[in-house]
């Protein structure tokens, strides 16, 4: 279209300025070169709009865009990001319009959070928008039903039963190592029933929890995420329970609400009652810095960066189910130690990640090659 565009223009020049041949093919040339980046620019943008569930002030998902919005601009991807506030409702509304817009997002980036999957995934049928899912999966039940829909393209979650019972395994022998041979009270703190990362780390909690019979788990509410929640929470179950010396929370929101009510109670976190949390927040960063938190696992706000990488792969025609599978689980949560708790704190500040994406694709890579996705491709 733009050399039809510039062989017109050129014809009038020639037509209504004559005796100027070469001055004409040197501006046409000139037209046509700057012409073309802009051409292919708006021919080659690969869209992609992200279903995000959490608020626009929650440290976690705030991080978690941050992250993608680097990896997005460093594979030149045309990120939109699309907060839900915690509703599904709304989250549910803005798939809705993501799908119906024109012209629709290349692809539809969403987390399985409250059981969302099912109604976007018949939402986008028949759209041409191609579909892939992060850090919440289908359940088993869903991906029975809905687990072979042609616009899925895949997904790309943590290992949620792992970090779990690594918190819970870390927390023990830490206080056993200040109490040896001591019954251990525990209190635990999972998100919510209908998603999968909650129900996955409480099963790995459970899972340490079969291995030490010193310890009792006292009570398990569900914070639903909130830190305010699990506060209240906290301050009853404190009076019930005074001899608590253990709390294991499956986010960091709970576990600073959890934190603020016993230290209000007079406890002090770090010494006589230890927390673990997940998550990469600034303040948790800074509580498990100060020793204020024990035992803190995270690196999974890097997914949708990683899932970037795996979209522009896509978008370039290369499969990339050839290099890890259509479904595939990264050790994303790890243990993180004070050291790594300040490298993480320093990225935040400044949330500039430096990472090479484009580095990471399987493009011209042997069929042995593993996307390396995890937390030693951020903190070498």
């Amino acid at each position: 279209m733009v050399c039809y565009e510039a062989q017109a223009f050129a014809f009038i020049l020639h037509r209504y300025f004559p005796g100027r041949g070469d001055m004409l093919k040197t501006l046409c040339k000139g037209l046509l070169i700057l012409s073309l980046p802009f051409w292919a620019m708006a021919q080659a943008a690969t869209t992609v709009v992200f279903l995000n569930p959490g608020y626009t002030t929650e440290p976690f998902w705030v991080s978690y865009a941050h992250f993608m919005q680097a990896a997005a601009h460093n594979l030149g991807l045309g990120l939109t990001v699309r907060y839900g506030e915690r509703d599904p409702q709304t989250t549910l509304a803005q798939a809705y319009e993501a799908l119906q817009t024109t012209p629709r997002p290349d692809y539809l980036l969403f987390v399985n959070e409250q059981a969302v999957a099912p109604q976007i995934l018949r939402m986008a049928e028949g759209t041409g928008v191609k579909l892939f899912i992060v850090n919440n999966t289908l359940t088993e039940a869903q991906s029975k039903r809905f687990g072979d829909a042609p616009d899925l393209i895949g997904s790309l979650i943590q290992n949620d039963e792992q970090g779990g019972y690594l918190m819970l395994k870390e927390l023990i022998r830490q206080r056993s190592l200040q109490a040896p041979g001591q019954p251990i009270e525990l209190l635990a703190f999972a998100g919510m029933k209908l998603t999968p990362a909650s129900y996955l780390r409480e099963k790995g909690m459970r899972r340490a929890l079969a291995e030490s019979p010193q310890v009792h788990l006292r009570q398990l509410v569900y914070g639903e995420w909130s830190r305010a929640r699990a506060f209240d929470q906290a301050e009853q179950m404190i009076r019930r329970y005074p001899q608590t010396s253990l709390v294991w929370s499956a986010n960091d929101e709970m576990a600073l609400g959890a934190m603020a009510a016993f230290e209000k109670a007079g406890r002090r976190p770090g010494q006589d009652v230890l927390f673990s949390a997940v998550n990469s927040s600034p303040e948790v960063l800074r509580a498990r810095i100060d020793g204020r938190l024990s035992v803190l696992v995270a690196g999974h706000f890097t997914l949708g960066g990683w899932a970037m990488v795996l979209l522009r792969d896509h978008a370039d025609g290369i499969d990339f189910t050839r290099y890890g599978g259509r479904e595939r689980q990264v050790q994303a949560l790890e243990l993180i130690d004070k050291a790594q708790a300040e490298k993480l704190l320093k990225f935040g500040a400044r949330e500039d990640y430096r990472v090479d994406f484009k580095a990471l694709s399987a493009r011209g890579k042997p069929d042995s090659y593993r996307y390396p996705f995890s937390l030693k491709t951020l903190l070498p």
